[in-house]
């Protein structure tokens, strides 16, 4: 499995958080990282009918896959299948309900607007998107990594 690179607040941004003999490590009491990884894959896969090889860590729904917004429902509504896990959609969908002129100005997300986006994305480390926070940049961090770091955190929570 490629090494994860998503920048954990806790972590050093790059670094891979498991790789080599410590990505068999269990995240949960059913999973390993590398488990999870791969049915995440086998959804993205499905969802987005995109090879197997074209699914790693590091891609971008969006802009590596081709995803759309309708595909992100498809593919919470796959999680939830896959692992008996609840996905609400704001969550996989963090700018939803946030249209409001106090979040969003000028194409752009204002310090309030990044204050909501932190308490919704509160494990992953967006210091690198608040430099540039034009909503349109915002899908290109749901990569699948972040998924199965998503799936992880859901599983821990159980």
């Amino acid at each position: 499995m490629p090494a994860f690179t998503m920048g954990r607040r806790g972590s050093e941004p790059g670094r891979a958080a498991r790789s080599g003999a410590g990505a068999g490590i269990r995240t949960s009491m059913a999973l390993t990282q590398t488990e999870i990884f791969e049915k995440v894959r086998g959804v993205v896969v499905e969802a987005l009918a995109v090879d197997e090889e074209e699914v790693t860590p590091q891609a971008s729904l969006f802009k590596d896959l081709g995803a759309e917004s309708i595909d992100v429902l498809d593919i919470g509504f796959k999680l939830e299948q896959e692992f008996g896990i609840k996905v609400p959609q704001d969550e996989l969908n963090p700018a939803a309900g946030m249209q409001d002129a106090r979040y969003i100005k000028d194409g752009k997300f204002t310090p309030e607007g990044l204050e909501q986006l932190r308490a919704k994305l509160s494990d992953f480390d967006l210091s690198e998107f608040e430099r540039d926070p034009r909503v349109s940049r915002l899908m290109d961090l749901f990569t699948v990594g972040f998924l199965v770091k998503y799936v992880e955190g859901k599983l821990a929570a159980k």
